[in-house]
């Protein structure tokens, strides 16, 4: 009797988050974060109107004297330059969300960095093309039986020739 090797297993794919939690982690870890929770959660964190306008830059934590408590870490943020003064202000109500956030007094206190945010640039959906293109194209497009079908590669091909 042949032997067959056997089944194999069920597939178990594993979410990206879990395989790149090492490298994602010591990064975080080089710039003071212990969780990068606080980086990747922030607008629930500080808020969406502070979110909005500041976000963690990198957290200084105090070298630890033997025999001492650990000492709280100065949260950088980095701000937007005319909103530095209002969230400066709410300096106060920032230490407490994110104290909360961990769990213990983990920040003592904030210093801010004046620069643009890093924001992902959004990029603006083109609308339709124009008529007179999509009538050219449709010309060029021969017999197509399908009115439906001949109009949306009409369409394609102009938004195509456009970009």
């Amino acid at each position: 009797m042949a032997k067959f090797p056997p089944k194999p297993g069920p597939i178990s794919a594993k979410p990206l988050g879990i395989l790149l939690n090492d490298v994602f982690a010591e990064a975080y870890a080089k710039q003071g974060f212990a969780a990068r929770e606080l980086v990747t959660r922030w607008a629930q964190i500080a808020g969406p109107e502070i979110a909005a306008h500041a976000e963690p830059l990198k957290m200084q934590w105090p070298r630890p004297v033997e025999g001492q408590p650990q000492e709280p870490a100065t949260l950088v943020l980095r701000v937007e330059g005319p909103m530095a003064l209002e969230i400066q202000h709410s300096a106060d109500v920032i230490l407490e969300r994110v104290n909360r956030f961990f769990g213990w007094s983990a920040v003592g206190k904030l210093a801010f960095r004046q620069a643009p945010l890093s924001r992902p640039q959004v990029r603006k959906r083109p609308g339709p093309p124009d008529p007179k293109s999509v009538a050219k194209v449709a010309e060029s497009l021969g017999e197509i039986e399908d009115d439906e079908l001949k109009s949306a590669l009409a369409r394609l091909g102009a938004a195509i020739k456009r970009n």
